[in-house]
């Protein structure tokens, strides 16, 4: 029978959707399980085959669920908000809000053709007013909250000012950017003004002078992720540090608790240590140091105190504040210049940079106050004014950087460490030696130094022991349009919150995505954007009067900020009344399974894990981490297809002739290729671009091969795959079957169409076990032992796949037993309905057809996973191979009941074991139990 995958395909899509199929109830009495795909952007470029590869092996693990019992969620929505759609606005004028809508609409389509079990009712949009209205409600949370140590959790800022109120800071141990000192009475006694300045010194959502990654050229902020190599990950423009005032989440307050909650995560170790390291736990000690000649001190954050009479000079930050105050008129010059240097450099880059020495001399010393030795002071690119307190005691025979720079600027290399290595010539950097040159230190090992000294830096009143993480505070604000606005209007120069009753507070029309001739952000060009303090209303900028009607803050959020909860707000996303009811956030908890790439590990997984643990904090949700399991799938590569253009002509000559020639390779389109082969059309070629038109061939045998190369997919390549083409050639099913057939989930593996083949030969050989020529035919018969066990094999292989996340080798499976059931054609319905079941997370379209021409008038989806029994794969009889001083000289076939002793006896009375004896005892009989038979004689 024709198996005709586009009729069926479009049947049951178009049936699903009409029936809502996938629609989860959040009434139910069954258990829950809960399976997420990471938050697709929606581009321009729409989806290319290496997209869905994550999406089918959870629509596979969500199908397979649904036979299991369980009530599954499986949502999709959108990260809306983004910077390709706005710089498409700058350049076309186009709003963002159009650009983004078809590019969903497209993705949407795409998605529906792949056949993917999702809840549509729940989509969600970031860019959804709807949903942003909860993204600035939880904005408002956080700066409404501040983080006690006491307790180890987010509080209400209330409980702060009652605090301040009856004791001021006596006895507070809050999470804080400075530590301040007042009395209840001075509290009191504040004006509103300085009491909310106070308050931005522990809320969670603050703003603060900060440094940046500023690009001009886009107009706006850079998270450190989003700039590679000092240049826009998006465009490739220049990006400089700069010092602004920026909003600032302090994820900083939840390090030890993200530390620890990793131990608690199924997430693959690469995952787990990127985030450790990000969050970089380290304990030590925080030192005072005097500049001499200043009233200046220089305090360090330093993981080896027990080194600190090596402490042979200072390294600060360029842009410690400190820098400005003690660098001297002669070094002022070099000092400038080396900052304005630094400035061209994202943190990441600086950290990157591990074998470029560089820096500029202050003329300040300060004083080491253990060997009241002159320490020269130095700034330089390696020291960052995040991390620790953004200077450095500098102990160069001990640290392999500061002994580079030692070595740059002839500086003194002082051994304090017992090693026999040279120390002029090479860093010794161990905690198994004893501590030399070093006063009272000396003799004393690693552990009994740092504690010594700990106390006498604590005894002088100069520090004290303490722990430090690397992990800095996220800056939240970006000078973007196309993004969440931020709920906040200013009084007198302070952030206020807008009241949760003004929510949302909707993205304004502007004529221009800009920013504006005095350098605000784009919401600067809004006409209608002030807030009337009165009427409780946004109301036309002209009327701001810094009485009744104050200005708006005019950056937006960051692209992280709708993708840290949307997995809550897919639990109840037609919710006007809160976020999500408290009820449904209990019953579903945490995502069971969440799958996408290894990108986000210090991004999205890191903030979405801190705005959970503050929503579970104040109590609005009961569970600490958002995603128990998480898979990182690896990357359909693309086969991207060459040229090889003569060096100065128009003239492109064959692979194979090429290397007569002085050529540039030049990616083409893999469409140009004919069918499946290296061959260009190179009449396609020349009506490509406009600069092919008169390009001339130099052909081996007739033909233009090209050159191949296996690399990332991409638009820019040339080498994009788009899954409308493989659906309408090969079907869904085929497409879905074959991306798991491709290989292991987690591993990157190269594309092929021709693989394709193979996988849509095998769904018409499963389509044609339900066929006798054109007539659908399955038989009432009960099925043999044989062809029992053909399906409880498949039964156990595929449950064990399924629950491994290894999709590749089911496929293999299915090939395997559908061959078999075809030789003994097998058309038995015990066998045929429960093996399209047990296929139909994989090839639903299919599955459901054969479903319901075998009689069934629901979806295939809910019925149960057919159940393994083990007897049926207990084998009757062993064959057994029988050798003879190791030659295999017959088959025997016997009873797998037989004892070792009973087959022993049996083989040795056989009637051809009796020819090969002639009448000898053998020496040796090794029996090994449903294996084999060996004789020496």
């Amino acid at each position: 029978m024709f198996y005709d995958h586009q009729q069926i395909e479009k049947k049951w899509q178009k049936y699903w959707e009409e029936n809502q199929t996938y629609k989860t109830s959040n009434n139910t009495d069954k258990p829950k399980f809960y399976v997420l795909d990471m938050f697709p952007y929606p581009s321009g470029a729409g989806l290319h085959v290496g997209h869905p590869l994550g999406y089918i092996a959870s629509d596979i693990y969500a199908r397979y669920k649904r036979h299991q019992g369980f009530n599954v969620l499986h949502p999709v929505g959108y990260d809306s908000f983004g910077l390709p759609a706005e710089q498409y606005a700058i350049q076309t004028g186009q709003h963002p809000a159009i650009t983004t809508e078809q590019n969903i609409n497209r993705y949407e389509e795409q998605l529906k053709k792949i056949g993917f079990s999702f809840d549509w009712s729940r989509e969600v949009r970031t860019s959804d007013a709807s949903y942003y209205k909860w993204t600035q409600w939880i904005f408002i949370q956080l700066y409404h909250s501040w983080y006690n140590k006491n307790t180890d959790k987010a509080e209400a800022i209330d409980t702060l000012i009652k605090h301040f109120e009856e004791k001021g800071t006596e006895g507070l141990n809050a999470n804080q950017n400075d530590a301040l000192s007042f009395t209840a009475e001075e509290w009191m006694n504040a004006s509103d003004v300085d009491k909310e300045d106070i308050l931005l010194n522990y809320r969670l959502s603050y703003r603060a002078e900060t440094t940046v990654n500023w690009c001009p050229a886009l107009g706006t902020v850079l998270a450190n992720d989003e700039v590679k190599d000092g240049k826009s990950e998006r465009g490739g423009f220049p990006v400089f540090q700069k010092k602004m005032m920026q909003w600032s989440m302090r994820i900083s307050a939840y390090s030890e608790r993200l530390l620890q909650g990793l131990t608690q995560l199924d997430w693959p170790q690469p995952l787990k240590d990127a985030q450790e390291y990000w969050i970089g736990k380290s304990q030590g000690a925080q030192v005072k140091f005097q500049v001499e000649g200043h009233d200046e001190i220089v305090e360090v954050f330093t993981t080896r105190p027990d080194t600190i009479f090596g402490a042979t000079f200072m390294v600060l930050a360029p842009e410690n504040p400190l820098v400005e105050t003690i660098t001297t008129a002669a070094q002022k010059a070099a000092v400038d210049t080396y900052i304005e240097e630094t400035s061209k450099k994202t943190e990441r880059d600086r950290m990157a940079d591990v074998k470029n020495v560089s820096g500029a001399f202050t003329g300040s010393y300060a004083v080491n106050p253990f060997s009241n030795e002159k320490m020269p002071i130095y700034i330089s690119d390696y020291v960052l004014m995040g991390y620790g307190t953004g200077a450095v005691m500098a102990v160069p025979a001990h640290d392999e950087r500061d002994h580079r720079f030692a070595k740059k600027f002839n500086l003194e290399i002082k051994k304090v460490v017992e090693t026999e290595e040279d120390i002029q010539e090479k860093s010794f950097d161990s905690k198994d030696s004893v501590c030399v040159n070093s006063d009272f230190l000396n003799g004393l090992h690693y552990n009994e130094a740092k504690s010594k000294i700990i106390s006498e830096i604590e005894n002088k009143g100069i520090g004290h022991g303490t722990t430090n993480y690397r992990q800095r505070d996220a800056i939240f604000s970006r000078q973007r349009y196309w993004g969440e606005p931020i709920p906040i209007y200013y009084k007198e120069g302070m952030p206020y919150t807008l009241p949760v009753s003004a929510l949302p507070l909707e993205l304004p029309e502007v004529e221009k995505y800009l920013p504006t001739e005095d350098g605000d952000p784009p919401l600067g060009n809004a006409k209608v954007f002030a807030w009337d303090e009165v009427n409780q209303k946004v109301v036309s900028t002209e009327l701001i009067d810094d009485q009744t009607i104050f200005p708006i803050e005019l950056s937006t959020m960051p692209g992280w900020a709708g993708s840290s909860w949307y997995f809550l707000r897919y639990m109840d996303s037609q919710n006007d009344g809160e976020f999500c009811a408290k009820d449904l956030s209990d019953y579903w908890g945490q995502v069971d399974l969440y799958i996408g790439g290894s990108e986000h590990a210090t991004g999205h997984l890191l903030y979405s894990r801190f705005w959970n643990m503050f929503l579970k904090d104040r109590g609005w949700i009961s569970h600490d981490e958002p995603f128990q399991k998480l898979i990182n799938q690896g990357m359909i590569l693309g086969m991207s297809a060459y040229v090889y253009r003569i060096d100065g002509t128009n003239q492109y000559v064959s692979k194979n002739l090429a290397a007569n020639y002085q050529t540039q390779q030049i990616h083409v389109d893999v469409s140009l290729l004919k069918g499946t082969s290296d061959e260009l059309d190179t009449e396609a070629f020349k009506t490509w671009r406009p600069d092919y038109a008169n390009a001339e061939f130099i052909l081996e045998d007739g033909k233009y091969i090209t050159g191949r190369e296996v690399e990332k997919m991409s638009k820019s390549k040339y080498n994009v795959v788009n899954p409308d083409d493989i659906c309408e050639e090969y079907g869904a099913d085929g497409l879905r079957l074959y991306e798991m057939f491709l290989g292991p989930l987690e591993q990157s593996k190269p594309w092929n169409t021709q693989g394709l083949s193979g996988v849509y030969g095998f769904l018409k050989k499963f389509w044609n076990l339900y066929f006798n020529g054109d007539v659908f035919e399955v038989s009432e018969e009960e099925p043999t032992k044989a062809e029992y066990k053909i399906l409880h094999t498949l039964i156990k292989k595929v449950v064990f796949d399924i629950e491994n996340f290894s999709f590749n080798t089911s496929v293999s499976s299915f090939m395997i037993a559908v061959n078999e059931l075809q030789k003994i054609k097998c058309n038995k319905r015990n066998i045929l309905e429960p093996l399209a079941v047990i296929i139909s997370p994989y090839a639903p379209h299919i599955c459901e057809e054969l479903w319901s021409l075998l009689g069934h008038g629901a979806s295939i989806e809910f019925e149960r996973f057919p159940a393994l029994n083990e007897e049926y794969l207990v084998e009757d009889e062993i064959e057994y191979p029988v050798s003879v001083n190791g030659k295999m000289k017959f088959k025997i076939s016997l009873s797998a009941q037989l004892s070792a002793k009973e087959v022993e006896d049996l083989v040795i009375s056989n009637e051809k074991m009796q020819q090969i004896l002639e009448g000898k005892t053998p020496k040796k009989i090794i029996v090994v139990p449903h294996r084999i038979v060996n004789i020496v004689i």
